[in-house]
């Protein structure tokens, strides 16, 4: 590779790559740490062990949750690394909050599985996830502002906007989790809301009028037609 080639130093995609993959490995691993083990009392007969692993069910609910939001987080972020040329300090600036938020995940996953329709406990893993999809929000929007993704930058802005709608819905049931203590339910509804919720936003986002820049593009294309 020649020296114009290089990335600026601090801005590799390779290294920003490996170090956010392995953030996500251990924050997923350790979902699994923080389930209880059975003690010997309890494995001592299949009536102990069977009551200690329905009083946990709770526990097996939140980590499943947890790995399926966080894998779910991982592959957008992979499917939008894919499309990275380059980098930005901004963009690279806001894996900061965003691992940190991914490393965080497993203490609320532990604490809603002790307690999974306490408002508080709901309300601190909602409000962990909605701060782990507003980073994944600003990721996107950043590399299509930036032009760093390559390709269609609407499809950028679509995604985009189902991540703006998933962290929403998580916002949502922040306030709902005081009102309705079974809120909860509402994550498992989270694809729903990218699929119908990303639509509606891209409907919004579309009756505004274009950034200066983006209207001079949509010129320039329309005169090279």
């Amino acid at each position: 590779m020649s020296d114009d080639a290089r990335p600026e130093p601090g801005l590799s995609t390779e290294r920003l790559n490996f170090f956010t993959d392995a953030i996500f490995a251990i924050a997923m691993t350790l979902l699994a740490v923080e389930l209880e083990r059975p003690d010997k009392a309890e494995l001592a007969s299949a009536r102990s062990l069977g009551r200690f692993l329905v009083d946990q069910r709770s526990s097996y609910l939140a980590f499943a949750l947890s790995f399926a939001l966080l894998w779910s987080v991982w592959r957008r972020h992979h499917q939008l690394m894919d499309r990275i040329r380059v980098l930005s300090k901004t963009f690279a600036f806001w894996h900061a909050p965003f691992l940190l938020l991914v490393a965080f995940l497993p203490f609320p996953t532990a604490v809603i599985g002790s307690a999974i329709t306490n408002p508080m406990a709901q309300t601190l893993f909602a409000g962990t996830m909605a701060g782990i999809l507003f980073c994944e929000v600003a990721l996107k929007e950043v590399s299509a502002d930036a032009g760093l993704v390559i390709g269609d930058v609407a499809l950028a802005r679509r995604h985009a906007n189902a991540s703006w709608a998933v962290a929403l819905w998580f916002t949502l049931s922040l306030g709902l989790a005081w009102a309705f203590s079974y809120a909860y339910l509402l994550w498992f509804l989270a694809p729903l809301a990218a699929g119908y919720g990303g639509t509606l936003v891209t409907r919004l986002r579309a009756r505004r009028p274009a950034p200066h820049g983006e209207d001079g593009r949509r010129q320039d294309g329309r005169e090279d037609g």
